[in-house]
């Protein structure tokens, strides 16, 4: 019985037409191989199975075939057979990594010389080509530059700033792009086909989208559910093949950060843990899809075909109107922050566990992000006119009120009727967090100079803006300001903004902060009470 094959080795490409998703590349090698217009040197870079290797062999055939088919390799003749099966000693695979001394460039320099015996060029693939030492790469300057008319050479890499920039310019440089998921999944399905491999379309997805644009890592995940797996290979056997977190419970336990809900999050991380998902897995799955929901938030139109697949579209969807961007970048550094610290973690468990209290319970954390976050999650309520508050002060009836009022003296006139307008800002003025910023910035849109300078934030600014019931109230810092901005257009301006900002109708008022307000001494016995009854913190006009 013959031995076991690997499928990416089974199924890696013969011709530059099975190569995925390198179009660029393949069909200007075929054009240079018609035109017979080759280059002596050639270097591949790229990330990690994404056909540079393969494409070096298939380059290294099509060079040598007896009868090539439109820039392809016959993968018939003598020369073709000779090279596949490995037998052909003009045709050489170095690997840099194990080969990377001077003195065996010095060998290979020495060897180069000599014609070819079996085809009609001598090809040197060199793989990894940046772990060559200084010494090493020195030493083939002076080949690369000018090689015998036979010689061709093919670099390979990964890590194209590691190869020095003399190497650099004496070859033709081909960038090999990440595989899309599209050509990932539709390779995986053709090889499960051929396999007899029952393959959901959602398995497929998900292998694609954790190949992470490498077709070889793509192939290699196959193998690996596929020889696990009895009957059809869906996307919840492929997570409990791999030990990761399914979509749906990614989707699920970001859902319950949004609504910081803490006791439903743990319990649901740790019923994972308990079937041996693997947190790290988890935790990057949470980041990916924290990053698509920043990506609908900020690219709303095209942000569905920028997505991971981590969650379905209307799940992402869904869940993007539950964060704010704020949030979602908090999210994504706390999560990047724990997955960098469980190299050197005694309890991945607990970390994990404390990374989703902080992101389930932002305020146990006073960080400038973090109160970044609860801020932008604010203005987001606020814009879209739902604001969810803490739970309110107790509400106090009149006749609670007058309970509480100490007796008058006889001699005294009837309690005055209270007054909103005449009771202290630290009482009735109620503004969200930051309302005042946002209608400056809508108001100074619109306002021109020099009233708009009167429209700032900060401590100092001559306008500070308070929420009081149905009021608007600029509270100016002297005469001059409240005698500029207490006019009726710009009192109606102020007033229209603000509506549209909090979503109801309210009115617009003005102001002196230095002018000293009349108050009877009833009035003024009335307000030390308030002052000293600090539960009283709410009154209504109605």
């Amino acid at each position: 019985m013959s031995a076991y094959q690997a499928l990416y080795r089974k199924y890696r490409p013969q011709t530059f037409d099975d190569v995925s998703g390198q179009l660029a590349v393949t069909q200007t090698l075929k054009t240079q191989l018609i035109s017979g217009k080759m280059s002596h040197a050639y270097l591949f870079t790229g990330s990690r199975g994404t056909g540079k290797t393969s494409c070096a062999k298939i380059l290294a055939k099509a060079v040598n075939c007896l009868n090539p088919q439109d820039g392809n390799p016959c993968n018939c003749c003598e020369a073709c057979r000779a090279i596949d099966s490995g037998a052909c000693m003009d045709v050489l695979e170095i690997d840099a990594a194990s080969n990377n001394g001077v003195d065996n460039v010095r060998d290979l320099r020495d060897d180069a010389i000599y014609t070819p015996s079996q085809v009609k060029m001598r090809v040197y693939i060199i793989d990894e080509v940046h772990m060559l030492s200084i010494s090493a790469f020195n030493a083939l300057l002076k080949i690369i530059e000018e090689p015998p008319e036979h010689l061709l050479f093919i670099l390979a890499t990964t890590e194209l700033h590691k190869v020095p920039a003399t190497i650099l310019s004496r070859c033709q440089r081909f960038s090999f792009r990440r595989i899309s998921q599209e050509d990932i999944a539709q390779r995986l399905q053709y090889v499960a086909y051929q396999e007899s491999i029952d393959l959901d379309d959602s398995a497929a997805r998900v292998l694609a989208r954790m190949a992470d644009g490498g077709m070889r890592d793509g192939l290699s995940l196959l193998d690996q559910c596929a020889s696990a797996t009895v009957g059809e290979l869906t996307a919840e056997r492929v997570y409990a093949c791999l030990g990761i977190a399914g979509e749906r419970r990614a989707a699920e336990l970001m859902g319950y950060i949004a609504d910081h809900n803490t006791a439903k999050a743990l319990e649901l991380l740790n019923k994972l843990y308990s079937e041996g998902k693997e947190l790290g897995a988890l935790l990057d799955e949470l980041a990916c899809l924290a990053r698509d929901l920043l990506v609908l938030k900020t690219a709303p139109d095209a942000g569905l075909t920028m997505l991971s697949g981590v969650a379905s579209d209307k799940e992402a969807v869904q869940l993007a109107k539950r964060l704010s961007g704020g949030e979602l970048v908090q999210i994504m550094e706390s999560l990047e922050a724990t997955m960098s610290g469980f190299t050197r973690s005694a309890s991945r468990r607990m970390d994990a566990e404390l990374c989703l209290i902080r992101l389930c319970q932002p305020e146990l954390q006073l960080d400038a992000q973090s109160l970044n976050a609860r801020l932008t999650r604010l203005e987001e309520q606020l814009k879209s006119g739902v604001l969810v508050t803490a739970t309110p002060a107790p509400q106090v009836t009149a006749a609670e009120f007058e309970d509480e009022i100490p007796p008058m003296p006889d001699d005294a006139d009837a309690p005055p009727v209270l007054d909103e307008s005449v009771l202290p800002a630290q009482v009735a003025d109620t503004t969200p967090v930051g309302f005042w910023a946002e209608l400056v910035a809508s108001i100074r849109q619109e306002m021109r100079p020099p009233l708009v300078g009167f429209f700032t934030t900060g401590e100092n600014a001559p306008i500070q803006g308070v929420l009081r019931g149905n009021q608007v109230v600029l509270r100016c810092n002297n005469g001059f300001t409240m005698e500029m901005v207490n006019k009726p257009n710009v009192l109606d301006m102020v007033a229209r903004k603000a509506s549209a900002i909090l979503g109801r109708n309210v009115v617009a008022k003005a102001e002196d902060m230095t002018a000293k307000p009349q108050v009877s001494k009833k009035m003024e016995r009335l307000m030390d009470f308030g002052r000293t009854h600090s539960n009283i913190v709410n009154i209504k006009d109605n």
